[in-house]
């Protein structure tokens, strides 16, 4: 059993022949002449006689629709011993770069799970990166799939997916990282050791995850700046500050709240009360619940620097 965790595993309950792989001698590029959704929706109607291993969306989407140890029905006489991906698109289209990306990203999969070798091919017993037209009549005759312009991209695809497996991303101690052309955010998360999610959650990208070169990303969540404590002196002069208002919001958030309205940047009695409603949180004995702050407390309390 072989799914690839950087795809979205969206099984068909038909169309495909259980433990039918006989080998993988390296992966084949198909266009869909035709849309993601629709081709999604014919693969599991028993009818269409047809599946792929994995598709794209132009806009990067990646899916698995048949395991690896599975055989998938994508090229006839191609079937039991090559991987097939199809791409979202009509004949004479060429792929988008994040389709590029993701048949780098299923290249690279293939290379360090069933031993694909990292090198083109335009022949039926070769090895590595093919496209369907290579294989001819023996392969259903669908001389025109992908398209030029689609073979014209199969240098650039293996390209990206040596630059994944060589791990070109190395890790920045700086906590930032430059994207690279060719880079994926699977790509890069996997040289880095980090959940492509996590990258995609610390830079605030959503789908379809276009990264661009040039573009600075975060590797890792900045250190949270907690205010140092200002000393028990500070808050019995009964300051008028955000620190103050800081303090206050912490308290609300951890249910110690004695405010009836706010809080607010100047010191009260709402402020003491609620920061001895801490003390007890803490477990605090009753001699240092006397709502003024020590600095063990304020450093639990996590407040925020303003």
């Amino acid at each position: 059993m072989a799914r690839f965790s950087g795809a979205t595993w969206k099984p068909i309950p038909t169309n495909y022949t259980a433990g039918g792989q006989d080998s993988v001698r390296g992966v084949v590029i198909h266009i869909m002449d035709g849309s993601y959704a629709g081709t999604d929706s014919w693969f599991r109607n028993p009818a269409a006689q047809a599946s792929s291993h994995f598709g794209t969306s132009r806009a990067g989407q990646l899916c698995q629709w048949v395991d690896t140890a599975n055989r998938a029905w994508a090229q006839a006489g191609g079937n039991r011993s090559w991987l097939s991906v199809e791409n979202e698109g009509r004949g004479g289209d060429s792929l988008t770069d994040a389709q590029l990306s993701r048949c780098a990203e299923v290249l690279a999969w293939a290379h360090k799970t069933h031993g694909v070798p990292l090198q083109l091919t335009t022949a039926p017993n070769g090895r590595g990166l093919g496209y369907h037209g290579m294989g001819g009549s023996a392969w259903g005759g669908h001389t025109s799939c992908p398209g030029s312009r689609v073979v014209a991209q199969l240098p650039e695809i293996l390209k990206r997916a040596k630059a994944i497996v060589g791990g070109s991303s190395p890790a920045p101690s700086t906590g930032t990282y430059t994207v690279r052309d060719g880079d994926t955010l699977s790509g890069i998360g996997k040289a880095l050791g980090i959940k492509w999610e996590t990258l995609a959650q610390l830079n605030g990208i959503k789908a379809p995850y276009v990264i661009r070169p040039g573009q600075k990303l975060k590797t890792k969540a900045t250190a949270p700046k907690y205010a140092p404590f200002p000393g028990e002196a500070y808050f019995k002069g009964k300051p008028n500050g955000p620190l103050v208002t800081a303090m206050g919001r912490r308290l609300v958030a951890e249910g110690c709240s004695a405010y009836s309205s706010g809080p607010g940047p100047q010191w009260t009695d709402a402020d003491r009360e609620s920061f001895r409603k801490w003390q007890r949180k803490l477990g605090d004995a009753a001699a240092y619940c006397d709502g003024w702050p020590g600095k063990r407390q304020w450093d639990a309390l996590k407040v925020p620097a303003v």
